[in-house]
């Protein structure tokens, strides 16, 4: 009977390669926090590594001529193929795992930093209309000490211009709100909902949590560093006489990186699994029989045709 070309073990060893490689990619990208390039170059070089010397000691085990030479290359590509999983196995194939087992308390982490962002507009929100508030009910006072201290008066930028202090107060209360509140606030406060909203989907979804979660712990302190600055900017904007402390808001923001970063030993599941992977690799090496010919083959089967040489 003649050989296949490629039997349904290679494919199996390929297809294993590629699941290994596969984790190793998002166990390398946990790591780099998001260096995609390098995580994918990574898992491309294990791939090519671990199918290459896998099938290299099928054709080998295969061969009809040279048999002592190829038999020793192919007891090295064995060991080497062996070496490599055992050191892949203990990283970084594993990281994933440790990583995704940790999922629950990075997730619970990563929410309360979000609450803290989606809370921040609104104690904003709360701080200018308490400010607004303040400064009206102290523009009143001042008009209406208008005869006893026109200092304070002209302080507070009214003008005797024959313009009623209502209409001033009207005025003045405009431009304050219009401080605290330009144009561009309600779209930079859909634009951080929006993010927050994706940054929930994305930790209770298990396929976006592996490829979108590096991008939610490198860019979750950030952005909402950048709202509370530009919060703080506009509430530094002082209108006439007014007096006013600065919007404070406490972000906190646990440690979520040390998580990612930090490797741990492998898993019982990993290990189990990197195992697996080791023997559906070595399929296509295991059911290849070796040429009719080889010696000691043989001397047991005589001068008979040639074996099948796979399943």
């Amino acid at each position: 009977m003649n050989q296949s070309k490629f039997s349904l073990a290679d494919v199996l060893t390929l297809l294993a390669a590629l699941a290994f490689g596969f984790v190793c990619f998002l166990g390398t990208n946990f790591y780099t926090l998001g260096n995609t390039s390098q995580s994918i170059t990574l898992a491309v070089i294990i791939t090519v590594l671990l199918s290459g010397t896998a099938l290299g000691a099928k054709l080998l085990k295969r061969t009809s001529r040279n048999f002592k030479t190829c038999f020793v290359w192919e007891m090295i590509l064995l060991v080497l193929f062996t070496g490599l999983m055992v050191f892949f196995s203990y990283s970084p194939f594993p990281h994933y795992f440790i990583v995704s087992g940790q999922r629950a308390e990075i997730q619970n982490k990563l929410t309360t930093s979000i609450t803290q962002a989606e809370n921040m507009f609104a104690e904003y929100e709360r701080y200018a209309e308490t400010r607004e508030n303040l400064y009206k009910s102290k523009l009143r006072s001042v008009a209406a000490a208008q005869g006893i201290n026109q200092s304070e008066y002209a302080e507070y930028g009214f003008e005797n211009n024959g313009v009623a202090n209502e209409k001033q107060i009207e005025n003045k209360m405009f431009t304050v709100h219009a401080d605290l509140f330009p144009t561009n606030y309600e779209e930079m406060k859909q634009v951080s909902s929006d993010w927050l909203a994706e940054v929930r989907r994305t930790l209770s979804n298990w396929w976006a949590w592996n490829f979108g979660v590096v991008d939610v712990v490198n860019n979750m302190g950030a952005n909402s560093n950048d709202w509370l600055n530009t919060l703080v900017e506009l509430s530094s904007i002082r209108e006439k006489g007014e007096q006013a402390d600065d919007f404070a808001y406490n972000l906190s923001f646990d440690n979520v990186k040390k998580h990612f970063t930090t490797l741990g030993s492998p898993t019982l599941l990993s290990v189990g699994l990197a195992g697996l992977a080791y023997l559906l690799m070595l399929l296509s090496w295991i059911v290849t029989k070796r040429n009719f010919r080889f010696p000691g083959l043989k001397i047991i089967f005589g001068d008979k045709n040639n074996i099948d040489n796979e399943l």
